[in-house]
């Protein structure tokens, strides 16, 4: 059974019961700000952050076992709590609609549905999706109003609800003033910025979704338009900006600017220009920062990752098969160029050119380049990866920080001085040296500021955090501690055996 918030709506509960559900429930941001609950028997006393069960606005079986297996497993309770409270944070929270059948359900990061943020909300659930109908329906129905979105609107990242769901749009100050061609609806969509990893992040849910569930009813007629789509997205992008008789080539701009709150895009929202090596240009980065150059390494990588993975579910299911000779070309000719054109002394650029340009530098958010291992790009153990690692997490990155109680990698979207525990998940995710991980393990658990969340920034200086509500860091957490129950199970769990969600 499904419950929810008033806006939630689900053929099993009436209007009228979730409205009074929802009178009772707490706004989540307010709620995840103070301690909650009793708190966890281990050294950091962590709260129960969970929304009680009325105020949930998905539950499922399946989840809950995970948690309970988990919590019987896990050596450190306070590890043990952190997982109680992460695992299930956006079922929990961000299932702001969900109708069967319509096929269609609205998942929000704070307001909108953001594509990229969607994917990696639900990554961590994916090996329960073939023991758990409701959930995996839930997931189905994702995949499918995110094709719709994509199908209308491909170059932008973050949409309003559907408009089944009679949810009201939501006004976004950051895109007050913005020019975006071609145009949008501010109706359908809460904001255009340009970013690849949105669209790789519709595939790679897309895919987990079949990998795990061997259910094809998925790829219907809206789902192969989206697909189309990014196709022209890539073919587009990965376009010289000036052609050889230096006419200037735009497809897509964004202005930025205007008196809005987002910094202006440069060369009339067009961006710095790029000259063709056989990446993808983006405007914007995963944190939805200003690309510096346009070709974004890690966003590169992730995409021709996932374009061989919907070659693999497209033969599998004896589908389109130039679409699927179309993916391999492009995902083998995007990672040749990363090697060809990124690489220098074995170390990745983050953003490059085609002119030569190289920004050594990483960025929190996934796709990064501390999380190529993670994305399914290279092994950690390769040689331009340790290398580069070791520049990533040192002085040579900009935005590589520490501090006495703090340390890791952040971005310009908040500022030099707050790492991100993200970048710690990425970190363990990238070695498999039992000392590394662990410090990276509570260098993330001695910084939730008591909370038992994991907050999107923290400072080096007094431990302070931004966004005490944000349910993909909480995912990545959950998810990185299954993994390492399965890969490194002495570092974590009593028994020491593996554990692996569904088996």
């Amino acid at each position: 059974m499904k419950l929810g918030f008033a806006s939630f709506v689900s053929a099993a509960v009436t209007v009228s019961a979730i409205a009074g559900a929802a009178a009772q429930c707490s706004d989540f941001t307010t709620y995840s700000q103070t301690p909650q609950g009793s708190p966890s028997s281990g050294p950091l006393a962590l709260p129960y952050m969970r929304p009680s069960p009325e105020c949930r606005t998905f539950n499922s079986t399946a989840v809950e076992k995970v948690i309970t297996d988990m919590k019987a497993r896990l050596k450190d309770p306070d590890l043990a709590r952190l997982f109680e409270n992460a695992f299930p944070n956006t079922l929990d929270t961000t299932v702001k609609y969900f109708n069967e059948t319509e096929n269609l359900a609205f998942i929000i990061t704070g307001v909108p549905q953001w594509l990229r943020d969607t994917a990696n909300q639900f990554a961590h659930y994916h090996t329960l999706l073939s023991e758990d109908k409701e959930l995996a329906t839930l997931v189905k129905a994702v995949i499918n109003n995110e094709a719709r979105y994509v199908s209308e609107y491909p170059y932008c990242g973050a949409f309003q609800p559907p408009p089944e769901s009679g949810l009201a749009p939501s006004h976004n100050d950051w895109a007050d003033g913005v020019t975006v061609n071609p145009p949008v609806n501010n109706q359908t969509v809460f904001e255009c910025k340009y970013e690849i990893d949105s669209l790789c992040g519709f595939l790679k849910l897309s895919r987990s979704y079949y990998q795990s569930t061997k259910d094809a009813s998925f790829m219907n007629t809206n789902w192969f338009t989206a697909i189309d789509q990014i196709f022209r997205v890539i073919r587009e992008q990965s376009q010289s900006t000036f052609d050889e008789d230096y006419n200037f080539i735009s497809y897509y701009n964004w202005t930025g600017g205007n008196g809005a709150l987002s910094p202006a895009v440069p060369n009339h929202g067009n961006g710095e220009p790029k000259l063709y090596t056989g990446l993808v240009g983006t405007h914007h980065r995963p944190s939805d920062d200003l690309s510096t150059f346009a070709f974004l390494t890690p966003a590169n990588a992730m995409l021709s990752v996932e374009l061989t993975h919907l070659a693999d579910v497209l033969d599998a299911t004896k589908q389109a098969h130039n679409v699927s000779t179309l993916a391999r070309q492009y995902s083998s000719t995007i990672s040749e160029a990363i090697w060809d054109t990124t690489v220098v002394n074995n170390v990745f650029a983050y953003e490059t050119n085609g002119f030569g340009g190289r920004y050594v530098m990483d960025d929190a958010n996934v796709p990064s380049l501390l999380s190529l291992p993670y994305l399914g790009f290279l092994d950690k153990k390769h040689p331009a990866y340790v290398k580069t690692r070791k520049v990533l997490l040192s002085r040579n990155n900009p935005y590589y920080a520490a501090g006495k109680n703090f340390s890791g990698i952040g971005g310009p979207h908040v500022d030099a001085y707050h790492p991100w525990p993200m970048s710690q998940i990425s970190a363990i995710y990238g070695t498999n040296d039992d000392g590394e991980i662990l410090n990276s393990l509570y260098l993330i658990a001695n910084n939730t500021a008591g909370l038992g969340l994991i907050h999107e920034s923290v400072s080096i200086y007094d431990q302070t955090y931004t966004r005490p509500w944000f349910a993909w860091a909480n995912s990545y957490f959950a998810e990185m501690l299954l993994d390492l129950a399965q890969r490194k199970p002495h570092l974590i769990l009593k028994d020491g055996k593996p554990y692996v969600p569904g088996q």
